[in-house]
């Protein structure tokens, strides 16, 4: 029984980001959830009986891993990470008082802060029509307050992690802090590598597909050839 992806996209986004990836994994199936924070939340149904990834981008796999909306075969983070905001065992996150503010200068102008931070990760003129703000300061919150490291632990280390070596929201000190002992693979883009490199991205999810994941299920049909770069 061949694999199939849910994606899941990150905080600001809707299901549409995975586009240029999903439009380089060929016969790779995929599903793409959307969290509802531009459009209303829709969650597609997983066809039952195959093997399950599940892919979080940033947010996404700390909701991933605090929601636990189904059980998974293998675990990849894009851009992700277990825990978002500092702590005393946890010092590369993002400092508490700057999400504070964040949250704060949000609850007065949610389309300031929404464009600002989604040109800090990439995106040329963000648009704010249809976003839903409530969901997105549901979102801050919980990249303030969540902590996805013990349940990363009960259930299994990430099975991979891509990870940019300039993004700028999400640190190669914060990246190699949280996955501790995960394969990690390094891209030099930055926040977005599944619109900046997607072929890259494709490429490591056939290869765990048709390795690891293979290895560990037995049986199951090939991913396919891995395009990309190694």
């Amino acid at each position: 029984m061949t694999p199939i992806l849910l994606l899941v996209h990150g905080w600001g986004f809707d299901a549409s980001f995975w586009t240029p990836l999903r439009e380089v994994l060929g016969d790779l199936e995929s599903v793409a959830w959307d969290l509802g924070f531009r459009r209303p939340p829709r969650f597609p149904p997983v066809p039952a009986g195959r093997p399950v990834v599940a892919v979080g981008h940033s947010f996404g796999l700390l909701w991933l891993l605090h929601e636990r909306p189904l059980a998974w075969h293998a675990l990849v983070s894009i851009n992700g990470f277990p825990r978002f905001s500092a702590g005393g065992d946890f010092p590369f996150g993002v400092p508490s008082r700057l999400l504070e503010r964040m949250m704060a200068r949000f609850s007065e102008t949610p389309e300031t802060v929404y464009r600002d931070f989604m040109t800090r990760c990439g995106v040329r003129d963000p648009g704010t029509q249809g976003l839903d703000h409530k969901a997105l300061a549901d979102g801050l919150k919980a990249l303030r307050h969540w902590d996805g490291r013990s349940r990363m632990a009960g259930l299994g280390t990430v099975d991979l992690a891509l990870a940019g070596r300039t993004d700028p929201i999400v640190s190669p000190d914060m990246t190699a802090s949280g996955f501790a002992g995960t394969d990690i693979r390094w891209h030099e883009d930055g926040h977005l590598l599944p619109r900046q490199a997607p072929e890259w991205c494709a490429g490591h999810l056939r290869r765990l597909c048709d390795g690891p994941l293979r290895d560990r299920l037995g049986g199951i049909e090939p991913a396919g050839a891995a395009p990309g770069e190694e």
